[in-house]
Parts: C-alpha cells; structure tokens; sequence
C-alpha cells in the first residue's frame, strides 16, 4: 500500500509540474505580478480556451498532490 501511494505521489507531482510548465506567463516583473494578480483576482482577464483547462487541471492536481501526500503521511507513520 505505502508503494503504491508513493507512486501515485510522484505521478501527481510531475503531473503538476508538467502543467505548471504548460501555462502562458500573465506578466512579466514585479509591476506585471502585482497588476496581473489584481486584475486575476477582480475577474477582469478571464482565461479562455486552453489557458482555462490547464488552470483546472492544476487546481485538480495540486488538490490531489496535497490530499495524497497527508494520506502516505499517515499511512506511513501508523
């Protein structure tokens, strides 16, 4: 069991990396970081196409990698 969960880890870890790489950089510098996240966070750029599966999909993986590294913690310290 604990083998299989640690495969399952690693999977889910490279599938987010993989994903991450995947994406279009919003903005470039630290003025693009700060106006880009308030422009994300107040809906005015709205993501289309494939920019939006990807960000789906790497809020799905990186939900799984973080449940499934708490559940090999556990599985591996009992």
């Amino acid at each position: 069991m604990e083998i299989f969960l640690k495969i399952l880890l690693v999977i889910f870890a490279v599938g987010v990396i993989t994903v991450v790489l995947l994406q279009k950089g919003k903005s470039a510098g630290l003025a693009g970081a700060i106006s880009g996240g308030a422009e994300h966070l107040f809906g005015k750029t709205k993501a289309r196409g494939m920019d939006l599966v990807l960000e789906r999909i790497t809020v799905v993986l990186g939900t799984g990698f973080v449940v499934l590294a708490l559940i090999t913690t556990a599985v591996t310290n009992n």
